[in-house]
C-alpha cells in the first residue's frame, strides 16, 4: 500500500483531473516493483542481514516461491474480469453465475471446486472485488508492469547478472528517473509514462520470462516426458 502513497505524493502537484496513476495497473505495480529488489538475497546482503549472497544453486527454491506468488496469480487475475464482463454483457445469466465461475476456474487455472456446489451458491462473492464492483485487470497488468520496471531499472543501474538477483537499493539515479515518471500522474497517456522510464511503449511480458528464465529451464528438464496441463 505504500506504493500507492508514494505515487500519490509524486503527482500531488498535477491538476486535479490528472491526480491519478497512468493507468490502474501502474498504481498496483509500484510497491510490487520495489518489493522485487527488497526480496533478493543481494538486497539482504546490502543491508547486512545476510553475510554472504547464496550461490546459484539456491536460485530455484527462491524462484519457485516467487512463481507461486507472481505466476500462479496471472490466470486468476485474468479470470475475474473475464467473468465480470460476461455477466455485464448478458452472456452469463444470473442462474449461470456460479457454473460460469467454475468453468472459468477450470479453463484458466486448471482448478475445480472441492465438491459439488449447491444450486444457489455464489462462489464469486467470496472475492471482495466482485460484490465491491472493483475492476480486477489492474492486478493482472501490475504483475507484468512490475517486471518491466524491474528490468528497466536494473539496466539503468548497470546490472549484468540474472534479473532475479538484481537490487537497485541506494541507486539515486534510478530513483530520480522513476520518480519523474510517477510525477506525470495521468497527465499523459500511459504508454508515454511507460516509455519515460522503461524505453518501452506498451505491455511486454518478456520481462516476466527474463526474470524466471532459470526456473523455466529447470522446470523444462523436470517435466521432460511428462504430460502437463489440463483439458477444459
Amino acid at each position: 500500500e505504500l506504493g500507492h502513497n508514494y505515487y500519490q505524493r509524486a503527482y500531488k502537484d498535477q491538476p486535479f483531473l490528472f491526480k491519478n496513476g497512468a493507468n490502474d495497473g501502474f498504481h498496483e505495480a509500484i510497491g510490487d516493483f520495489v518489493g522485487l529488489s527488497a526480496l533478493t538475497p543481494t538486497y539482504l546482503n546490502q543491508i547486512g542481514l545476510l553475510q554472504t549472497v547464496p550461490g546459484e544453486a539456491e536460485d530455484i527454491p527462491f524462484l519457485l516461491k516467487m512463481a507461486l506468488d507472481k505466476i500462479a496469480f496471472l490466470p486468476f487475475g485474468l479470470m475475474v474480469d473475464r467473468w465480470r464482463w460476461d455477466v455485464f454483457s448478458g452472456e452469463t445469466s444470473p442462474n449461470e453465475y456460479n457454473a460460469a465461475w467454475s468453468d472459468d476456474m477450470l479453463k484458466y487455472q486448471g482448478l475445480v471446486p472441492p465438491g459439488p456446489r449447491p444450486a444457489g451458491a455464489f462462489d464469486p462473492g467470496a472475492k471482495y472485488h466482485i460484490p465491491g464492483n472493483t475492476p480486477y485487470t489492474r492486478y493482472f497488468l501490475a504483475h507484468i508492469y512490475q517486471f518491466q520496471f524491474q528490468r528497466a531499472a536494473c539496466k539503468q543501474a548497470g546490472w549484468t547478472g540474472p534479473l532475479h538477483r538484481c537490487s537497485i537499493y541506494g541507486n539515486e539515479a534510478v530513483g530520480e528517473r522513476f520518480n519523474a515518471m510517477l510525477e506525470m500522474g495521468q497527465s499523459r497517456p500511459w504508454p508515454e509514462a511507460m516509455q519515460a522510464f522503461t524505453g518501452e511503449s506498451g505491455n511486454d511480458a518478456s520481462a516476466v520470462a527474463d526474470y524466471f528464465a532459470p526456473l523455466n529451464v529447470w522446470l523444462t528438464a523436470q517435466n521432460r516426458g511428462k504430460d502437463c496441463g489440463w483439458e477444459a
